[in-house]
């Protein structure tokens, strides 16, 4: 199979991904921070490397700010309804995935405003919007780092310094780039940063986490067993035990460590420049094709590695069907959990065709899709 839903779950792993796991499994899979003998500690010290790993990836000075958890939607969750409370506003934009839109949407029966800024056609948000969107209670800005839907890469430079100037708390959805481009939490005066193990970053499904910037008050989602504080009935305010109740996913954690180590090695400018290789090959192929509409800035300097397409008026899931079924190729077809992003773009009734290309991917992989595109093209 030719796997092209990269943007879901990157597939396949690094080799050293499954060792990681299955090592952990068979040699220390005790539990982390509740006990004191060998193997628990081996746990321990095995997940505290992750922390550590994950701070060099994304410029943080303290592993403890380094939440782990199931995945970017509890990330993001945990930011978004940790941080905001009645009376407050949050700006987001149009281009939002649901784990973004949906917490901010339900917030609103507890009294908590929300601006969604609307971006163009192709994905893009004018910083001018979000100044304008500005209010007295402003406290967030919640915003992807690349739309899962059109790989549209958002300002986060110009957006970090706006924040920063007005006071207000940064939260970034990197979903589609943590792993292939660079994230400097400093430099960007990015606060919070929500990103799942399982996509760029090479780990797990069932892994993620999220980094707080020290000084930070945010109300926990859960509350149980964390393996300090004991004595107490109340939770502990220490962090990162304060919001990671419950035995953690140490296998995960584990096979996540494995995957930034591989980035680290081979470098992750030399990861991007694979994918944006490959992504300007395919957008130029397909645009080749007279009967393909291709969605998004179609600049493979200006979006990560995901194309969004429709042929024609021809059903979105029919396209990734035939794709499937006639060519054995992996794709991902309707909304993507983002409907505002479609509507954005025009494309809510029809929805696209997503390719997310990754990694492992090849030119041969792009070859073979272009061809069977052309053939899908012939035939309608």
């Amino acid at each position: 199979m030719i796997y092209l839903d990269n943007a879901a779950t990157s597939f396949p792993k690094p080799e050293a991904v499954y060792k990681a796991v299955d090592k952990c499994f068979r040699e220390f899979g005790a539990n982390p921070g509740r006990s004191g003998h060998k193997l628990a500690l081996e746990a321990g010290r095995a997940i505290y490397e992750t922390r550590e790993l994950i701070c060099q990836l994304f410029n943080i000075d303290n592993p403890m700010q380094i939440i782990f958890t199931s995945n970017a939607t509890d990330s993001l969750n945990l930011a978004i309804k940790g941080i905001l409370k009645n009376g407050d506003h949050v700006i987001t934009s149009s281009m939002e995935h649901n784990s973004v839109i949906r917490p901010i949407k339900t917030l609103e029966e507890i009294g908590v405003e929300n601006t969604v800024v609307q971006c163009d056609k192709q994905g893009f948000i004018d910083v001018k919007d979000i100044v304008k969107a500005i209010k007295e209670n402003t406290k967030m800005i919640a915003i992807t780092h690349a739309s899962n839907v059109t790989g549209t890469v958002m300002p986060i430079d110009e957006i970090g310094k706006l924040a920063k100037e007005n006071n207000l708390i940064l939260l970034v959805d990197a979903a589609q780039t943590a792993g292939v481009y660079d994230i400097d939490v400093k430099k960007m005066n990015i606060d919070m940063l929500a990103f799942p193990g399982h996509k760029g970053l090479m780990g797990p499904q069932g892994t993620g986490g999220l980094y707080i910037r020290e000084g930070i008050d945010m109300r926990q989602m859960k509350e149980g067993g964390t393996g300090s504080k004991s004595e107490s009935l109340y939770q502990p305010e220490i962090v990162p035990d304060r919001y990671e109740s419950g035995t953690p996913n140490t296998p995960g954690i584990v096979g996540l460590g494995a995957g930034i180590k591989f980035i680290i090695e081979k470098g992750i400018e030399n990861i991007r420049k694979h994918e944006e290789y490959l992504t300007d090959y395919m957008l130029n192929e397909l645009k080749k094709i007279d009967m393909v509409n291709i969605y998004g800035p179609q600049d493979a300097k200006k979006q990560a590695s995901v194309i969004s397409i429709n042929i024609g008026d021809l059903d979105s899931s029919e396209l990734s069907f035939i794709l499937d079924k006639a060519f054995d190729i992996a794709v991902r077809s309707g909304l993507h959990c983002a409907p505002l992003a479609h509507k954005t773009i025009g494309t809510f009734e029809q929805g696209t065709v997503r390719f997310s290309i990754g990694y492992f991917n090849t030119k041969e992989d792009i070859d073979q899709s272009i061809e069977a595109i052309k053939k899908i093209c012939e035939e309608i």
